[in-house]
């Protein structure tokens, strides 16, 4: 796989505190994303996830080390021409409705005006903005702004996406729908490099991760290869019977009238469980086996780092 985004090495220092001492953000990162992957960066707040990605695009420059996309040096206008950039908290002219600021930005791209409104059309359907399409800026919600956001950062059709915590700040819903883009993106050939403390969603999108703590790269891979399949626990969830006599083969987790959820940690015990509950008549209503989620390593890897 043709590597899209390569870091190599990458250090940044900050002068921070009266009397200017240095800090280290980025301690010497190394990571390559391929065509058409969608590439999760994950990380703690502080960990360097942002500095990363503002030293790839320009607005930051490292002390030490090499960055290459497509080929060439990140600092070349053909590699910037197809580069998309989604900022944690960007910044909105709100006087302006969505059509005024993506016909702003288009113009910035020299892209020409029939081009433009057709683009800006399909744009503001992927996002799901073409009913507020009129609508100032200044009255779009949290997740409003991340769509637009997105929007303005595809105008110019770049093959690398970069997105600095798209999912922060918005609800269930808000989430899947940018979710949703997100792979659709990736279905139509282009490279997203997602920037995320939120696991369940990378979880769900993307084909490779890397796991950044205090300015230093701790893993990373694909999932099914960071993340073990094998069954760390099983719920069981039973009634008919008196949880006294399951009493040794698991911990309760909760009781209610008639259920009882049990958290059974060895597998012969799940067997000693259902063989108990039906020799007396009871009912399981569920085996839910429960195996390493990239969360479990995650919250391991932080606390290791």
């Amino acid at each position: 796989m043709a590597a899209v985004l390569k870091i190599q090495d990458l250090h940044k220092s900050f002068k921070t505190g009266f009397f200017l001492k240095k800090k280290k953000i980025l301690k010497g990162i190394s990571l390559s994303v391929g065509q058409g992957e969608i590439f999760g960066y994950l990380g703690p707040n502080g960990a360097g996830k942002t500095t990363t990605i503002k030293c790839v695009i320009g607005l930051l420059h490292p002390e030490k080390g090499n960055i290459e996309i497509f080929g060439t040096s990140h600092l070349a206008l053909k590699a910037k021409e197809r580069i998309g950039f989604l900022p944690e908290n960007p910044y909105f002219y709100d006087h302006l409705t969505a059509l005024e600021f993506l016909h702003f930005y288009s113009q910035l791209f020299l892209i020409e005006k029939k081009e433009a409104e057709e683009k800006i059309k399909g744009l503001l359907q992927l996002v799901g903005l073409e009913k507020e399409a009129d609508l100032q800026l200044r009255k779009y919600s949290r997740g409003m702004q991340q769509r637009i956001g997105l929007a303005q950062a595809l105008l110019n059709d770049p093959s690398l996406v970069l997105l600095d915590e798209p999912l922060g700040g918005l609800d269930p819903l808000g989430r899947k729908e940018l979710r949703d883009i997100i792979v659709r993106l990736k279905e139509e050939g282009k490279t997203v490099f997602l920037s995320s403390h939120i696991l369940q969603d990378v979880e769900m999108i993307c084909d490779r991760v890397a796991i950044i703590v205090n300015g230093e790269i701790i893993s990373q891979g694909a999932l099914h290869e960071l993340v073990s399949e094998k069954i760390i626990f099983t719920e069981v969830v039973f009634s008919g019977i008196e949880d006294k006599e399951v009493e040794g083969l698991g911990e309760c987790i909760s009781r209610g009238r008639e259920r009882t959820l049990l958290k059974v940690l060895k597998e012969e015990n799940v067997e000693k469980i259902v063989e108990l509950v039906h020799s007396r008549k009871g009912k399981i209503h569920s085996l839910i086996p429960r195996t390493e989620t990239l969360e479990d390593l995650f919250v391991e890897m932080v606390k290791q780092g």
